[in-house]
């Protein structure tokens, strides 16, 4: 009788390895949705970072204003007649406070 449940212990033990360690079993799975859930999440911060370049791809192909815009920004470009006047912020080595130490 003993031989008949320490077979039917190492058929189950047997039938069990696949299901849980195996190359399909359920730690594998687990794992896979988890990347699955990473790439997700990815994926919709790439989805919203093109359509912001979408936009601006559209802003330079149709008008002037998104060029403009850029010229000022990056290259600080202005009108002819305008003024450009830059505030810079007071250095903390420079003012009297900070050399009476």
């Amino acid at each position: 009788m003993r031989i008949v449940i320490y077979s039917m212990l190492v058929l189950l033990i047997a039938i069990q390895y696949p299901l849980w360690l195996g190359k399909g079993g359920w730690l594998k799975v687990y794992e896979m949705e988890r990347q699955v859930e990473l790439q997700e999440a990815k994926n919709s911060l790439m989805a919203l970072r093109n359509a912001k370049l979408a936009g601006d791809v559209k802003d330079l192909k149709d008008g002037t204003r998104a060029i403009e815009e850029r010229a000022r920004a990056e290259h600080g470009l202005i009108k002819e007649g305008e003024f450009f006047v830059q505030i810079l912020p007071a250095d903390k080595a420079n003012t009297p406070a900070a050399t009476k130490q």
